[in-house]
């Protein structure tokens, strides 16, 4: 008999000034075997409003297309009401990253996540600087009984 159970963890990643975009596939594979869930849900929320979480293939063709992609949807140097009040430079990086959003739910079945085989979760700097990114990862589901 299975036991239901949640696990919480932390990823700490230190990502380059945005767009950088970088592969957190493994580490979120290394929270489902930590918590050794069987069959149920992960959940990875990125911490702060400049940064984002989704699904790519992960390789330089595609990257950069999605980095162009960001980029040309709320491009940098463009007036945004942001820099009136904070003259930070980074009102694209809040909308670039609310427009990917924080977080994403990834089904595991099996003891791994269920994705494609060219699919990898990432993890993105919107920012102009540099930045260590937290992703609270939040595990639900079934616990085999040893």
């Amino acid at each position: 008999m299975a036991d239901l159970l949640m696990h919480c963890d932390q990823l700490t990643v230190e990502l380059k000034t945005g767009v950088s975009i970088q592969d957190i596939t493994r580490q979120l594979e290394s929270s489902v075997v930590e918590a050794q869930v069987i069959n149920g849900v992960v959940h990875a929320t990125v911490v702060g409003s400049t940064g984002s979480i989704t699904t790519i293939e992960y390789e330089s063709g595609v990257v950069e297309d999605l980095s162009r992609a960001i980029n040309e949807l709320a491009p940098p140097g463009r007036n945004y009401a942001h820099e009136e009040a904070w003259h930070d430079g980074n009102g694209h990086s809040h909308v670039q990253a609310a427009l990917l959003g924080p977080s994403i739910s990834l089904a595991v079945r099996n003891g791994r996540l269920a994705l494609g085989t060219w699919q990898q979760v990432v993890l993105i700097n919107h920012d102009n600087r540099p930045r260590t990114r937290k992703v609270e990862v939040t595990l639900i589901g079934q616990h085999e009984n040893v």
